[in-house]
């Protein structure tokens, strides 16, 4: 019998306890010897040297561990904002998740951005309430706030229990069950609590939760149902099949709870996951598989995060390719590779993040776009949106060669960056220099960072600059522009006109439609599409225009890049400065803070022009929402940090763009 896969990750929201939980699983499993501390450095997952002086995690990590002889691909994602696209690409790779739930914070913004990914990925979803080692934290509380923020029902399966304010054991909800800590810190069963006299309120209240999770339960089992009506005991066994199917559902969620940091209730979490997420699917047996992650090591390169979709021994691995287990970023050979399980990828040929790599009929690879139609009678296919649409750089930064002999070796490495990370794009300029455009300024400082340290160049970065977006205010043209090289030369007649939202429209004359050959036509459309990356202004994309090209007549011979040049001064030509207005991107500020460093902090978003929308507070914690111009909010995370003596909590998110006033 083949040994059971299951693929998960694991979201949260800064600071919610995420990687320290990831490092007790791991320990619990006996893949490493002690949890690393976040803190000191020390993660094993948090491996690059800008994760440890940062303390967050950067890039999904994968770690490998069995338990009760289930096979785990484990990934721990990025909490910070900048970092959304790799939680994107990790839940490509993943049939389940575990989403953190800080006991001291509650479902704060990046939660309920995890859990609406989760939902609409349709991955099963375990929460982790941590942190509860503090009496002061409440779970009941948390469990309320869980309950309607989110819009679900948690299902409690563990409960902490304290002694003398310290958490000292940890109760099991499905085995009726108490655990401990043993010499070695990992948790045991508490072999003689069943026969302890003092513990009778401990077994009431065990008996309690499990009560609830029958009534739970019996919503989707009619034989847990019926037991339940004639008050007749439901074993454990029948309930685990109820919570299965409750565990699927949208009004419910299964929920564990302890702390990461004490090593509580990390053994019933883990048993959990091989008890309620779903198996890894079936594939079509003509796939190798698909790439779910690009990754690059200094003195190794390019490496692919791959999740199999065949069974194949070493002897049958098509020609040219390598199989490897990677543990955080170190690479482990492999003699054969199972259906579903996640292994790290050497190919002969570039790879692209979605891809499909297919087997014909002789072994061979050949390679299919990604996402592909289910096969009929299986369903709806879920609506992919391609990663680099959900995240919109709204930062601009101008790079520079320190020696010009290594301008070909940058722009390599910076190609290689932009197909590791999809949220992160480059803008080549003429003048020998490129802009870099990255969602924020921690993913902005992590890049250069690596671009330094994994490829060794030596780079001038000028300060970043808010994106902004250029607007038509009226139809222009039409403009004339010819370039000429020799013999070969070029004329086009453009006209342009506002579109409302950030779209652009391409119209092409039906003479031109009808004599041109199809690498024209395409060089046409995608060099106007390019020159309206740079925009007018130099401050942001030119959006919301449609193009209509009325002649366009080129020599036989003429070569690629004159229809860039050609097309690019024609837009200079037909659009001015005083055609374009500019739009500002305005952030919608989600803050918490202790309710006495209120003032100071709504004092200093007003001061930013950042108008407040939202106030509560619970008499002890003080919470916000504001919108606020980007371009006003650079360096917030040190004045914040000054300002609340570092116990303020805020995330980010686009709202979108308003006219400029400045």
């Amino acid at each position: 019998m083949k040994q059971p896969i299951r693929n998960i990750a694991i979201l949260a929201h800064v600071d919610a306890g995420k990687t320290t939980l990831s490092e007790r699983i791991l320990f619990s499993a006996g893949e490493i010897h002690r949890p690393g501390r976040v803190e000191d450095g020390l993660a094993t997952m948090d491996y690059m040297p800008e994760e440890k002086e940062r303390g967050i995690t950067i890039e999904s990590g994968v770690a490998h561990f069995e338990w009760k002889n289930t096979w785990f691909n484990f990934i721990d994602t990025p909490g910070h904002v900048d970092f959304g696209a790799e939680v994107d690409m990790a839940l490509t790779a993943v049939e389940g998740a575990v989403l953190v739930v800080s006991a001291a914070s509650g479902v704060e913004t990046q939660t309920v951005a995890s859990f609406r990914k989760l939902h609409e990925s349709r991955l099963r979803t375990i929460l982790f309430v941590n942190k509860l080692d503090n009496p002061d934290y409440s779970l009941d509380e948390t469990l309320i706030n869980i309950e309607e923020t989110l819009g679900v029902r948690p299902v409690l399966m563990s409960v902490p229990q304290f002694k003398n304010g310290k958490m000292c054991g940890m109760l099991d909800v499905l085995s009726q069950s108490r655990l401990v800590h043993s010499e070695s810190d990992v948790e045991v069963l508490d072999d003689g609590w069943e026969s302890d006299a003092s513990a009778a309120e401990e077994r009431a209240l065990l008996k309690k939760y499990y009560a609830e999770a029958v009534e739970f339960a019996s919503n989707f089992d009619d034989e847990i149902l019926s037991l339940a009506l004639d008050n007749k005991p439901v074993p454990p066994k029948m309930l685990l099949r109820g919570l299965k199917s409750l565990a699927a559902s949208d009004e419910y969620v299964i929920c564990y709870a302890g702390s990461a940091l004490e090593g509580f209730g990390v053994r019933s979490l883990v048993t959990a996951l091989s008890f309620f997420l779903p198996e890894v699917p079936t594939f079509d047996e003509n796939e190798l598989g698909q790439v779910v992650r690009l990754r690059h090591f200094r003195g190794i390169g390019e490496i692919s995060l791959f999740r199999s979709h065949v069974d194949l021994s070493r002897r049958d691995w098509p020609t040219g390719f390598e199989f490897s287990r990677l543990k955080a970023n170190m690479l482990l050979p492999v003699d054969e590779i199972r259906s579903g399980d996640i292994y790290a990828m050497r190919s002969p040929f570039e790879t692209e993040l979605g891809q499909v790599i297919r087997l014909d009929g002789r072994g061979m690879c050949g390679e299919t776009p990604y996402p592909k139609a289910p096969p009929e009678g299986e369903g709806d296919p879920i609506p992919q949106t391609s990663i680099s649409e959900n995240y919109l750089p709204l930062l601009q930064t101008r790079v520079e060669c320190v020696r010009t002999e290594d301008y070909a070796h940058v722009e390599r490495s910076l190609s290689v960056l932009a197909r590791m990370d999809p949220s992160f794009r480059v803008q080549k300029d003429d003048g020998g220099f490129w802009y870099l455009h990255t969602v924020g300024e921690v993913q902005l400082d992590v890049l250069l960072a690596r671009l330094k340290r994994e490829f060794g160049c030596e780079v001038r970065a000028g300060s970043p600059e808010v994106r902004w977006q250029e607007r038509l205010c009226r139809a222009v043209g039409p403009a004339e522009n010819t370039f000429q090289i020799g013999p070969h030369k070029m004329s086009i007649s453009i006209s342009a006109s506002p579109l409302e939202g950030d779209a652009h429209d391409i119209r092409l004359s039906a003479e031109f439609m009808e004599n041109a050959p199809r690498e024209i036509l395409a060089g046409v459309r995608s060099a106007l599409l390019e020159s309206t990356e740079v925009g007018v202004l130099g401050k942001g994309p030119l959006v919301g225009v449609r193009f209509e090209v009325h002649r366009f007549e080129w020599t036989e011979g003429a070569l690629p890049p004159m229809i860039k040049k050609c097309c690019a001064d024609a837009v200079a030509k037909l659009v001015k400065p005083a055609d374009v207005q500019l739009y500002e991107p305005v952030m919608e500020l989600s803050l918490e803070c202790p309710v006495n460093f209120a003032g100071l902090v709504t004092g200093d978003i007003q001061a930013r022009e950042g108008k407040v929308k939202e106030i509560e507070g619970d008499g002890k914690t003080h919470f916000l929402k504001a919108d606020v111009p980007l371009r006003k909010i650079f360096g917030y995370a040190t004045g914040v940090r000054s300002i609340s003596k570092g116990t303020a909590l805020y995330s980010m998110k686009l709202l979108g763009y308003r006219p400029a006033t400045v």
